[in-house]
């Protein structure tokens, strides 16, 4: 459900650019209902299942869109799938303090930016960001007030069962991935929500409850 208020005084809202930030004229409510919720666990643990039945059910959630220097793969749209920019714009990015939370992987950078969420929750929008454990916790330092949820499987041997079940991996993969879950588990404690996902239904009215409490 997204809440709208009726703005109260115009303020100057700095929007996304590929180029620079800029500030974009607009009448922007000064307090909303609005609010981030950070959705982390282990790679395998249903993650990416759960927020498609959120989203399925609650479709005027909105889901944080990344900025990436990779290149768009086939069938990927510029603002919809990834905000792709260029190299040098990311390091300014960074430098400017555009970001939530970046990494780098595999040559790449990856980060959120940190103003289409602010202006979502300016107007009183809910916006959730699925993201792995540490860019959790730099979203922690940069976004004090976010819900922060950590989706937990019913057991690391129900986990690895899941993972081995997609087919993808080879036995090393499986390995790595199961010894990163394993130090991910340990830092569940930090988030402000564990969720078991044992049964989906149950999970997901969990985070439902979490979302618009």
């Amino acid at each position: 459900m997204v809440i709208l208020h009726s703005p109260q005084k115009e303020s100057p809202v700095e929007t996304f650019s590929k180029t620079g930030p800029h500030k974009d004229r607009q009448s922007v409510p000064q307090a909303g209902n609005g609010n981030l919720t950070v959705l982390a666990g282990p790679s395998g643990v249903g993650k990416g299942t759960l927020l498609g039945r959120l989203l399925k059910r609650h479709p005027n959630i909105q889901v944080s869109v990344s900025a990436t220097t990779r290149s768009p793969r086939p069938g990927e749209i510029d603002g919809q799938h990834y905000f792709f920019v260029s190299k040098s714009r990311f390091k300014a990015m960074v430098e400017n303090g555009e970001l939530l939370e970046w990494a780098e992987f595999a040559g790449n950078c990856y980060g959120t930016p940190k103003a289409p969420i602010e202006l979502a929750i300016a107007h009183g929008q809910q916006i959730v960001l699925e993201i792995e454990l540490l860019g959790a916790r730099q979203v922690r330092e940069s976004l004090p007030g976010a819900k922060q949820i950590f989706v937990m499987p019913p057991s690391t041997d129900t986990l690895e069962r899941r993972i081995r079940r997609r087919g993808q991996d080879s036995e090393a993969a499986i390995a790595q991935r199961l010894a990163r879950a394993k130090a991910e588990l340990a830092a569940a404690d930090e988030f402000d929500l564990k969720i078991v996902n044992d049964n989906i239904d149950n999970a997901l009215a969990e985070l439902e409850a979490a979302i618009f409490d």
